[in-house]
């Protein structure tokens, strides 16, 4: 090939990545090269090693058995690695969302049984619909729902019921059921009568665990530690010392069936599907925020539609929602991981144990899947996040324990929507005290900056010009007291005001409530003599809402402007 064609040749790689992108299957596997397999392996290696036990563990907090852990790794991964877009984030059982579910379906059948089985499927399936469409019609922007005051007291009182549901295993006492509170009193007064071999087993795994995530969060700490319990088992003969064991668990390959609830059971789901949802899409945002791979574009809606696919075909598996993990999604970058394939090596790893190995998994002790979740529990509470909040906002510390109480305290769907609703409520309240602020001119510049109401004025004044800026969208929300604010401010100072000129670089968007405040406030300035100017209206949707509501034909085209020293200029000459 001549040199000429050299140049077409390197721009086929840039062209050929654009094509990928917009295609809407296998966009994990990017930038896939055979040179670079030995380190997805390795990755995929190190992942199964983690999720094996821990997908059991989840599966027993579900209520479920420990295969259908690993039918939700195996359907969240390859419904990732199909539709999603992250090449690292890793999907399945999540112990974030389990609970929640778990707690919900357990009022309606009996854990374990059938039923309850089909309750599970069932929700995977309309939990998976709801992401997956989420992505489709590109609604990422819930993933922000949650605050981040209200994402941490969520998960400290997540991490409550995971400790608690699994404090009966850890101690080798029956579970005495009942809600979190009750449960957590009877289990102090079991305490007295626990079994020293399971308190040993739980205590030893989730030390082990810590001290190997410590060392190097590679290494494959809950299978070693759950491994050495198991061998420590059989040598001691501890089933006979009252050490609850696995047992036998089936193998087989996983199928694929509708789990035939009927409609109105299915229906009657729905609420506990949005919180579940909403918790998913979350979570998901989060994870795909956190570890994107080098020059990879973050795609939320695109990772919304690969995880809602795996939950769908969780359901279909006859398992239960799946989720993205943070923790598994971590291992896969520390290892080196670069695209999916080092799920895919992570399923593989899973099938074969289900085809020739279940039988390795009998003398499991359940106190030392207790203790891996217990590790999980610890993880999850964020205790640097709480004193940072604390210090910095003590009203939104306020948030993370009204979350977490509710988490503990409440059923805990309830919990969930309390936190849902406080964290919503948070940002309504946080839109509604935005307040007009007077600007001023930084000396020796055509800048305009915004004066604090702490601060003491500073930089310059025009005389008879009041410059006033407005830092969130204006709605319903603060339509009035924007309206009082301006209106006071633009009616203040020596010389009296001439000019009100709205600095609406802050106001991104202008819903109907809003426009007829911004009226107001436009006759009111006019019935005063006071000319009244918009400048830096940046936002595309303002500039939609000032043509849609008529607001530019109010105000007057020769009164919008690019600047304010430009609005300045202009206005200050008019008779």
């Amino acid at each position: 090939m001549s040199n000429a064609d050299a140049p077409e040749r390197s721009k086929s790689g840039p062209r050929r990545a654009a094509e990928l992108r917009r295609w809407p299957l296998l966009r994990g596997f990017l930038g896939f090269r055979l040179a670079g397999a030995p380190l997805d392996v390795l990755a995929g290696v190190t992942l199964a090693a983690i999720a094996i036990p821990e997908q059991m563990a989840t599966a027993r907090l579900a209520g479920l058995p420990p295969q259908t852990g690993f039918f939700a790794f195996i359907a969240g991964t390859l419904g990732f690695a199909l539709l999603g877009s992250s090449r690292r984030l890793s999907a399945g059982a999540d112990s974030t969302i389990t609970p929640i579910f778990a707690g919900a379906l357990v009022l309606l059948a009996a854990g374990g049984s059938p039923h309850f089985a089909a309750l599970a499927a069932t929700l995977a399936l309309m939990v998976g619909a709801i992401v997956l469409l989420a992505g489709v019609f590109r609604l990422g922007w819930i993933g922000n729902l949650l605050s981040i005051p209200v994402t941490t007291g969520f998960l400290a009182g997540i991490a409550v019921h995971i400790a608690v549901s699994q404090a009966p295993a850890a101690l080798g006492v029956a579970d005495p059921g009942g809600a979190t509170p009750q449960r957590l009193l009877a289990l102090v007064r079991l305490a007295p009568h626990a079994n020293l071999a399971c308190v040993v087993i739980a205590a030893a795994v989730l030390g082990l665990i810590a001290l190997a995530h410590k060392i190097s969060a590679r290494l494959p700490g809950p299978l070693v530690a759950v491994a050495l319990a198991t061998g420590a088992v059989a040598a001691l003969h501890l089933g006979k010392a009252g050490v609850a064991l696995l047992g036998a668990v089936a193998g087989g390959l996983p199928r694929l069936a509708w789990p035939g609830l009927a409609p109105g059971e299915s229906l009657a789901l729905l609420p506990l599907v949005l919180l579940v949802a909403l918790v998913v899409m979350v979570q998901t945002a989060a994870t795909s925020r956190s570890f994107p791979q080098a020059g990879e574009r973050v795609d939320i809606n695109g990772d919304f539609i690969g995880v809602g696919a795996g939950s769908v075909l969780a359901g279909l598996m006859g398992a239960f929602p799946v989720d993205a993990s943070p923790p598994r999604t971590a291992i896969v970058a520390e290892s080196g991981g670069r695209t999916q394939f080092s799920g895919l090596i992570a399923v593989a790893i899973m099938l074969a144990l289900l085809a020739w190995a279940t039988g390795l998994l009998r003398l499991v002790p359940q106190a030392a899947l207790a203790g891996v979740l217990l590790f999980v529990a610890l993880r999850i509470v964020r205790i640097g996040q709480m004193v940072a909040i604390a210090r910095a906002s003590p009203a939104e510390f306020l948030l993370v324990l009204a979350t977490a109480a509710g988490i503990v305290f409440l059923p805990i769907e309830g919990g969930v929507a309390l936190g849902v609703g406080l964290s919503i409520l948070n940002g309504l309240w946080a839109s509604a005290r935005v307040r007009v602020r007077p600007m001023r001119r930084i000396p020796g510049t055509t800048v305009w900056w915004p004066t604090p109401a702490s601060a003491s004025p500073g930089g310059d004044a025009v005389p008879g010009v009041a410059v006033l800026s407005f830092a969130a969208p204006l709605t319903f929300l603060n339509a009035d007291a924007f309206a009082q604010d301006f209106l006071v401010r633009a009616g203040t100072g020596p010389d009296g005001v001439r000019v009100a000129i709205l600095e609406a670089a802050g106001i991104v968007e202008i819903d109907f409530t809003g426009a007829q405040a911004l009226r107001a406030v436009v006759e009111a300035c006019r019935e005063k003599g006071v000319a009244f100017a918009v400048a830096r209206l940046e936002s595309v949707a303002a500039q939609e809402a000032f043509e849609r509501l008529g607001l530019r034909d109010m105000v007057g085209p020769d009164h919008i402007f690019d600047s304010v020293a430009q609005a300045i200029e202009t206005l200050r000459s008019e008779p």
